[in-house]
């Protein structure tokens, strides 16, 4: 049985398939070419030497460097993601309530924060907590990093929890009303918990973004992966190999946040958060939305068998 549509295209033919596989190879070779020509120049310059990637294979480097980097990094998007939810959550929802002066405060907040880039908000931080002594002077870079991770992120979270909340059919919140449900009611246990479903990749990829902003952290002082990969660099002088195992690294966390990030999705939308959320959910592939080269099929094709009934 032939397909002709999927939902964004039309399948192509075989002179679009024939294309396809040509720019594809065409592709492949220019992307090898390229791989080739940097890896004649670094190894021309001595990055593949032994003793540039020796150093990672000792405790010492780990224990002095990477793993202190790794713990300040994970430390602070740990801090900053938690606060961030549940500014956001309150943000998002602030936006969306009846009371003008409520709804009005938190608009200014959302767009103020949200309009100024993560490294001024750590900067301002910085200076702040340090002048009024708000917080003690060994934990000041730390403050401020999270500080600006949170506000900037907790920003963006409320405008996706707000669009997510109004993205739901109004006749949820109109039979809520109707079965005598306050506003609070509706928006905890009807319209909140879609939204937070529905946004679910949204979400995860913000925190994705505050892992990754965390190292701006590195120009306040704060002792995070990149910083701890940069002090090891200028000792054993490899930079470019100390970068590319940071870079793997960060790699790897955004990676495993990701995988968890699709399996808790999976356990909203069947139903099982409130069991385990990170439980692996069973499903079988190709269930899900059915789309038209499911349900169509091209009536040219000898298969084809009209069901129609001709009966009048």
């Amino acid at each position: 049985m032939s397909t002709r549509a999927t939902v964004l295209y039309d399948a192509p033919g075989p002179r679009g398939i024939r294309f396809n596989r040509i720019l594809t190879a065409a592709t492949v070779v220019v992307i090898a070419a390229v791989l080739l020509w940097a890896g004649r120049i670094l190894y021309a310059n001595g990055q593949f030497e032994a003793d540039k990637w020796t150093p990672f294979l000792e405790g010492n480097m780990w224990t002095t460097y990477i793993l202190p980097g790794l713990w300040g990094t994970v430390k602070a998007a740990v801090f900053s993601i938690l606060l961030a939810l549940l500014i956001g959550a309150v943000l998002g929802i602030g936006r969306l309530s009846e009371n003008a002066l409520i709804r009005g405060v938190c608009g200014v907040i959302v767009e103020f924060f949200r309009s100024i880039p993560v490294l001024l908000l750590m900067i301002f931080a910085y200076q702040v907590f340090a002048i009024y002594g708000v917080v003690p002077t060994k934990h000041l870079a730390f403050a401020a990093v999270v500080f600006g991770l949170t506000m900037y992120n907790g920003s963006v979270i409320a405008e996706i929890l707000r669009s997510g909340i109004l993205s739901l059919p109004s006749g949820q919140e109109e039979a809520a009303k109707a079965l005598g449900l306050s506003r609070t009611q509706t928006m905890m246990r009807i319209l909140l918990p879609q939204a937070v479903a529905a946004m679910l990749p949204a979400l995860i990829s913000q925190m994705v973004i505050a892992l990754k902003d965390s190292a701006l952290g590195y120009l306040i002082g704060y002792v995070e992966i990149v910083r701890s990969g940069l002090q090891s660099a200028s000792w054993f002088r490899n930079y470019f190999t100390a970068m590319i195992v940071v870079a793997v690294i960060m790699i790897l966390l955004n990676y495993t946040l990701s995988r968890l990030a699709e399996r808790m999705e999976r356990q909203l939308r069947a139903g099982r958060a409130r069991k385990n959320i990170v439980a692996k959910v069973p499903a079988q592939k190709g269930q899900g939305i059915e789309t038209k080269d499911q349900a169509n099929v091209d009536w040219h094709d000898r298969s084809h068998r009209d069901l129609r009934s001709t009966y009048e």
